[in-house]
C-alpha cells in the first residue's frame, strides 16, 4: 500500500487545491507579463492582473501547511514542457496551464465553498475570453 493512501483526504484535498492554486496563478503572471512588458497592453494586463488577485482561498495556512514537494510523483518536467517554439506558444501553455488549473479548482472548491467554486469558474471563463481574442491577433 502506498503510504500517501494514508494521508486523510482533507489533506490530500488541501495538497491539491494548493498545487492548483500555485499553477494559476504563475499560468496567469506569465501571460499577464507578457502583455505587459512585450505587448504594452495596459486593458488585457490589468485584467490578467485582477484575475490572479482573485485566485484566493481564505485557509492560506492550511494550504501551505498541506504542500508536499518532496513526495510530488511528477515534479519532473516532461520533453514538452522544456521547450517552447516562440512567443505565441508560451503564451497559449499558460493560459491551458491556468485555465486547467482554475477548472480543479472550481470542482474541488465545491467541497469548501460554493462561492469559491464560483470564483474559480468565473475565472476560467474570463480566462478563456481573453485566449479568444489574442489568438485573433
Amino acid at each position: 500500500m502506498n503510504n500517501s493512501n494514508l494521508v486523510p483526504s482533507e489533506h490530500r484535498n488541501l495538497r491539491l487545491l494548493d498545487a492548483n492554486l500555485n499553477r494559476l496563478r504563475e499560468g496567469i503572471r506569465v501571460t499577464e507579463d507578457i502583455f505587459r512588458y512585450i505587448f504594452n497592453d495596459k486593458t488585457t494586463s490589468s485584467r490578467l492582473k485582477s484575475l490572479r488577485h482573485l485566485a484566493r482561498l481564505k485557509n492560506h495556512i492550511e494550504l501551505l501547511n498541506s504542500r508536499d514537494i518532496k513526495n510530488d510523483v511528477l515534479k519532473t518536467s516532461t520533453k514538452s514542457e522544456q521547450s517552447r517554439e516562440n512567443l505565441t506558444s508560451i503564451l497559449l501553455a499558460n493560459f491551458k496551464r491556468a485555465q486547467e488549473s482554475s477548472r480543479v479548482l472550481e470542482e474541488f472548491s465545491k467541497l469548501i465553498s460554493n462561492e469559491d467554486s464560483e470564483n474559480f469558474k468565473y475565472i476560467r471563463y474570463e480566462l478563456y475570453d481573453i485566449e479568444k481574442n489574442i489568438t485573433l491577433l
